[in-house]
């Protein structure tokens, strides 16, 4: 029993750090529903996805080898790999998250959003729906690392269940932190982007690919994180420099 919570703990923290990108999708996903129904929104999807990812989890315990056995092979001049249902969903996963981030960004750069004043808001159900599914896509991952470190179904759903708690929880100060500091936002989409290049990484890897003879190898944890942290501390100089100009400008004004 000892053993069952000293695990149940590992994984709770596990879940934990695979969700950060999670957690990044959903605050940026939801802000498209109406302002007065985007905390159900988040709650709402959170809650089915969770409930998702358990029976998604009994599924993989049951069948996971017929997740990661090739279905399709690719042998051609210039790709090669192995394509597995595993493999698949990382690597759509990926590519639509990347579009996801970059037609973000194409809107922040037009100011597309301001201009439409709410007209690009879309219905309750589709972004619940958009939720659920990415979250799913994200859980693949946390999943089977909680299979890597224990086999008691209980332990595994439990961490499930805590994780997405916290999630739900986290979500709303992460969605009121980037509505109160807009240029943040545009972080937040540049990891969403960072995101989308490491699952077609890992996809990539998954499914043996090769491009011209060379491997793709999937974007390492500690990587993501450097990067991240490295993007972090270029904004944050940034916006101090920003600050300090408009200082100086309305200090010579006066």
């Amino acid at each position: 029993m000892a053993e069952n919570i000293f695990t149940l703990l590992m994984l709770i923290l596990l879940q934990a750090v695979l969700g950060f990108d999670n957690l990044l999708y959903i605050s940026l996903e939801s802000k498209r529903a109406p302002v007065e129904k985007q905390k159900m929104v988040r709650s709402m999807g959170i809650g089915i996805a969770i409930a998702l990812r358990i029976v998604l989890l009994y599924v993989l315990v049951s069948v996971i080898k017929y997740f990661q056995d090739p279905f399709l092979e690719l042998d051609s001049s210039f790709l090669t790999g192995a394509i597995s249902i595993h493999s698949l969903i990382v690597l759509f996963g990926g590519a639509f998250i990347l579009y996801t981030a970059v037609k973000e960004i194409f809107h922040l750069v037009y100011l597309e959003e301001h201009e439409g004043d709410g007209k690009n808001k879309q219905s309750v159900a589709k972004t619940i729906i958009m939720i659920v599914f990415m979250n799913l896509i994200f859980s693949f991952d946390s999943i089977l690392s909680a299979m890597a470190l224990s086999d008691v179904f209980w332990v595994m759903a439990t961490a499930i269940i805590i994780s997405g708690g916290l999630m739900i929880w986290l979500s709303d100060g992460v969605s009121k932190f980037l509505a109160k500091n807009r240029l943040y936002e545009i972080l937040g989409l540049f990891i969403l982007f960072l995101v989308g290049v490491m699952l077609l990484s890992e996809g990539g890897h998954l499914a043996h690919l090769k491009i011209f003879g060379n491997e793709i190898t999937p974007m390492s944890k500690t990587t993501f994180y450097f990067v991240i942290f490295i993007l972090v501390v270029i904004d944050m100089v940034q916006s101090r420099y920003q600050r300090k100009l408009i200082q100086k400008k309305n200090e010579s004004k006066v």
